[in-house]
């Protein structure tokens, strides 16, 4: 950002030390090439140019904040947090540097503090705009109606829906929620909706609206208190028989799932760089794979030469009830992270998460195999210095001995 739109565009609060005219230039020279240095992966480099911009501008809450998110790529968590509180003290209205700081708590299971700046996100995203009635702030709720509003995609929604059934036990008479409408059909399965619509223009008027991703805040969830009766959604008999017919007949089917949403923040780090990644699990003797992948990446399969390996399926699946119709039928799931892991968690099958190097999802924590919002069946694979392909060694090994096992049995 130059000089003249900085100058424009950051009111810094009254009580913010303003430097001198040569110390603000040289400030913003100064994180004007951290940030793109940081934009280049050149995280150390950045890292200096941020500290020699606080050293002629202490006390820029926005300095302090490129700084933290800096540190925090960089893996040091304690600096990180100590430099976005440092953001938030001169600026407590940097609604950024709170909801960064919210992820950085919740990806190390600090969930009770992390909840409130985590409600900093609504003036980010603003996906709701405004409603004729009062958002839900803890009122007693018996008696009255509420809706639930989706937030980010589409796995956030499946993931925070499972509240459902504690709001209908606190009296909600009418809980509704709204959804897109590949989410409709899936979502009325759910126990404790009386009411999903896809439409805005059908939206009613109710007691109290919140996001889906406010609960956890409500009922103060812990990683020891997370909501887990699983499953929580469920599965068409209709359409259950429609893809039988269409599912290989083997003692061990696989779904698979390597790219997600692309207009995601974090796809390229998340998602495979190609199907062919995949390969050297098409190799396990007695497995059947099925890619549950829509859209153009689904492609690759026969791009790759390995069509003969896998039943592609994405191009009739019309709605996630039809994807839970098809992984109710699998043995199990492997995936990078996107809404299916949520989807096939949801359902209660057997899920292997593909998670990256960096940039990993607050809800995978920072560490360990099992996740706490998907404790039964769920192993995650957390990526080392090898990258994708000894990732996918260690899952092809893992593979191969329940197919041994299988075959034995």
């Amino acid at each position: 950002m130059s000089t003249r739109l900085y100058r424009t565009v950051f009111r810094a609060p009254a009580r913010i030390r303003q430097p001198s005219e040569s110390q603000l230039d040289e400030a913003i020279a100064q994180n004007d090439t951290g940030n793109d240095l940081r934009r280049a992966g050149q995280l150390h480099e950045a890292e200096q140019h941020y500290r020699n911009a606080l050293r002629h501008w202490p006390d820029c809450p926005e300095f302090h904040a490129n700084l933290a998110d800096t540190l925090e790529a960089l893996g040091r968590l304690d600096e990180a947090e100590a430099a976005y509180r440092n953001a938030i003290r001169f600026n407590p209205e940097l609604h950024e540097a709170r909801f960064n700081l919210s992820l950085l708590l919740l990806s190390q299971g600090r969930y009770i503090d992390a909840w409130p700046l985590y409600e900093a996100r609504g003036p980010l995203f603003q996906e709701h705009g405004t409603l004729p009635f009062p958002k839900w702030a803890g009122e007693a709720l018996s008696g009255k109606s509420l809706l639930l509003l989706p937030e980010q995609g589409y796995g956030d929604t499946i993931q925070f829906v499972r509240y459902a059934a504690l709001l209908k036990a606190l009296g909600v008479a009418q809980l509704t929620v709204a959804c897109k409408p590949e989410l409709g059909p899936l979502l009325r399965t759910v126990e404790g909706i009386d009411t999903v619509v896809t439409d805005p223009n059908e939206l009613r008027m109710h007691d109290y609206w919140e996001s889906l991703t406010s609960l956890p805040r409500h009922f103060g969830t812990t990683p020891q208190s997370i909501p887990a009766r699983i499953p929580y959604v469920g599965v068409y008999t209709q359409r259950m028989d429609r893809w039988k017919a269409r599912l290989p007949d083997s003692p061990l089917r696989v779904g698979l799932v390597w790219k997600g949403n692309p207009g995601h923040e974090n796809d390229a780090a998340r998602s495979l760089p190609h199907f062919a990644t995949l390969a050297p699990l098409l190799s396990v003797d007695g497995v059947s794979f099925v890619s549950l992948q829509t859209g153009d990446a689904e492609l690759e399969v026969a791009a790759s030469g390995n069509h003969q390996h896998v039943v592609c399926l994405g191009k009739d699946i019309h709605d996630f009830a039809d994807t839970a119709a098809i992984v109710a039928q699998l043995n199990l799931v492997i995936a990078v992270d996107t809404a299916i892991v949520h989807l096939t968690g949801a359902l209660g099958v057997a899920c292997w998460l593909m998670l990256p190097k960096s940039g990993v999802d607050w809800r995978w924590h920072r560490a360990g195999a099992q996740s706490s919002w998907y404790p039964q069946d769920m192993y995650v694979f957390r990526q080392m210095s090898g990258g994708w392909p000894e990732q996918i060694a260690s899952i092809r090994s893992a593979l191969d001995e329940i197919a041994h096992a299988r075959r034995q049995g």
